[in-house]
């Protein structure tokens, strides 16, 4: 039962490191339950590059080792599961030049497709701050489960970049026009929301979540794991309660199912009410290129299957790599804090279609590709 952390070896009964050392990420097995534990808490469980290839390797080999018949992944402490990717790593090295705006999209990637894959019930407890990386190590999963804490929320556009890590597949299929609202204007939904819009499949009340893989430890290899998390889920779930989500659908079905973000833009100003005024003002705040790149990517992710999404997600993201509008968003939200991005163009009238779409381009050598073999 004891806690291991490893280098990525993927086996999953590796001899600890130093219990001195500061540590990540765990990976431990109790019975038939692997579970994926993200302890970098100060950093809201934020996904480095480390943390994404060892998840991956452990992964890989859970999938084909018999005697794990499921895993649950869960964050340290009280207010996150998991932030997002380690984007500020990201920033520094496209700054100066790295690789790793080109490794940790492809690897993070790949992680998202497995879990999507993953042949056995895969529970995420998504309790906390749960966006962007976040989103991608739990939405594909069989089982999301949000505690009172939940805020769902992809906020890319704020720093200019796109909703990734295959939610532009997930997003595109949410009732209406909720997945465009949420990409565009970054929106948190807490639990009611997250089970309304299919982002989570149950509600569960924090004090409770972790006695679910607690539950599952001593399961016999008789009973059918997934019917047993189902009804282990099942006997501690709880209604939300109203979703505000389902409020305001009529309005975000109305205003986020035009054609362009200008029709979106037009649309919210006729509304005229108060939550299409402050729904406005958000999207003024917001990197117009991610805007209009957002909007591009998730109809076009609406006729797509999930691999030619991610294929498509890791072409757009080595187009902000090279542009303006990342640098320049994480500046502002993260290194200098001054929440004031000058983003270039500055109006969305001004962002040109032709560039938009070339972003979509094929990148040649670079494309992202993935091993057929699970």
């Amino acid at each position: 039962m004891s806690e291991q952390t490893t280098s990525g070896s993927g086996g999953g009964e590796a001899v600890s490191k130093d219990p001195t050392e500061r540590q990540e990420i765990r990976f431990r097995r109790r019975g038939p339950l692997a579970e994926i534990i993200l302890t970098r808490e100060k950093a809201l469980n934020a996904l480095s590059l480390d943390m994404i290839r060892q998840m991956d390797s452990y992964l890989a080999a859970w999938h084909h080792n018999p005697g794990v018949r499921a895993v649950a992944v869960y964050g340290a402490g009280d207010k996150a599961f998991c932030a997002g990717g380690d984007v500020r790593a990201v920033w520094q090295s496209a700054r100066d030049g790295g690789d790793l705006p080109q490794r940790f999209f492809a690897e993070e990637y790949t992680v998202n497709r497995r879990i999507r894959r993953f042949s056995k019930p895969y529970v995420a407890l998504i309790d906390g701050a749960t966006m962007g990386g976040g989103v991608g190590i739990s939405v594909h999963g069989s089982h999301r489960v949000a505690g009172d804490r939940t805020q769902v929320a992809m906020p890319e556009t704020g720093i200019g970049f796109f909703p990734d890590v295959g939610t532009t597949y997930v997003l595109a299929r949410l009732p209406g026009e909720i997945g465009t609202y949420m990409a565009l204007t970054g929106a948190r939904l807490g639990p009611a929301d997250a089970v309304y819009a299919g982002l989570a499949t149950h509600y569960v009340p924090s004090d409770a979540l972790l006695t679910i893989p607690d539950s599952l430890v001593a399961v016999s290899n008789e009973r059918d794991m997934r019917a047993t998390i189902d009804s282990a889920i099942a006997a501690r779930a709880q209604d939300p309660g109203p979703a505000p989500l389902a409020e305001l659908r009529a309005q975000i079905d109305a205003c986020f199912g035009k054609n362009s973000v200008e029709g979106i833009l037009d649309a919210l100003e006729r509304d005229g009410s108060d939550w299409a005024q402050r729904t406005r003002a958000t999207l003024d705040r917001m990197s117009p290129t991610s805007l209009k790149l957002t909007f591009a990517a998730l109809r076009r992710a609406a006729e797509q299957d999930f691999d030619t999404c991610l294929t498509t997600e890791y072409r757009l993201s080595q187009g902000c790599m090279a542009g303006h509008d990342f640098r320049e968003g994480i500046r502002a939200v993260l290194v200098d804090k001054d929440k004031a991005p000058r983003w270039s163009p500055a109006r969305v009238a001004d962002v040109d279609d032709a560039a938009i779409a070339a972003y979509f381009d094929p990148i040649g050598a670079r494309e992202l590709t993935f091993d057929t073999e699970e």
